[in-house]
């Protein structure tokens, strides 16, 4: 049999008193609970890293997220696939020369659709004539009145301001171009008038001066009385 621990002898122990046993005992728990006294700081350390890494890690999704465009509605991109279609033939219809323009005009003929209607506007307004741009504000009012074509509102609405620009601009080169006919006018009468006096005054110099009368012929002696 081996002898137990407890009856072994410890010369050390032996020769402790019982106070100087129990002082090493509180040294020794001491000395423990500083060696395992970091292991919450470690643990603590450990949260705060992951917490860290979810943050950023959401950022990156939220960035992600907001890099990514948002999906338009149907109407809005429908919307936006007219408006440049309209935009497309406006640049074409700039482009063109008056007999281009009128065989235009004939080949949209009354432009009974909204879209029809916007183009003929377009064409018509290329013109730079007045009644023509009279009629495209017409049609513009009749797109806007129309509300299965809200599509092309926000355009004919632009147009229609543009083209109340213009009208102003056309009514006054109409009036001035008026009044130059109108001092056109009086200036050809003023030289007809001048020419006229002019003839009147060749007329004058030209002809012959006039012979000088004869003098009257003397008075014969009346015969006597017999």
């Amino acid at each position: 049999m081996f002898p137990s621990s407890d009856s072994s002898p410890n010369p050390h122990a032996a020769r402790l008193p019982r106070r100087g046993r129990l002082s090493a005992l509180m040294a020794a728990a001491l000395l423990a609970a500083c060696g395992s006294a970091p292991a919450p700081e470690r643990s603590a350390d450990t949260a705060a890293v992951q917490a860290a890494r979810a943050a950023a890690s959401a950022a990156e999704a939220a960035k992600a997220n907001a890099s990514q465009p948002t999906p338009l509605p149907e109407a809005v991109v429908f919307a936006s696939g007219m408006t440049l279609r309209m935009l497309a033939y406006a640049e074409r219809v700039r482009l063109m020369q008056p007999p281009e323009l009128t065989q235009e005009a004939v080949r949209l003929g009354d432009a009974a659709s909204p879209e029809a209607q916007l183009q003929l506007s377009l064409v018509l307004s290329q013109l730079r004539q007045l009644p023509e741009l009279i009629r495209a504000q017409e049609l513009l009012a009749r797109v806007l009145g129309n509300a299965d074509a809200k599509a092309l509102h926000p355009l004919a609405r632009l147009l229609a301001s543009r083209y109340s620009d213009q009208r102003r601009l056309e009514e006054q080169l109409e009036k001035q171009n008026q009044q130059l006919r109108d001092v056109q006018r009086r200036l050809d009468q003023t030289n007809e008038r001048l020419e006229a006096l002019k003839a009147i005054e060749r007329s004058l110099t030209s002809r012959p001066p006039a012979a000088p009368a004869s003098a009257p012929a003397a008075a014969r002696p009346r015969p006597s009385a017999p």
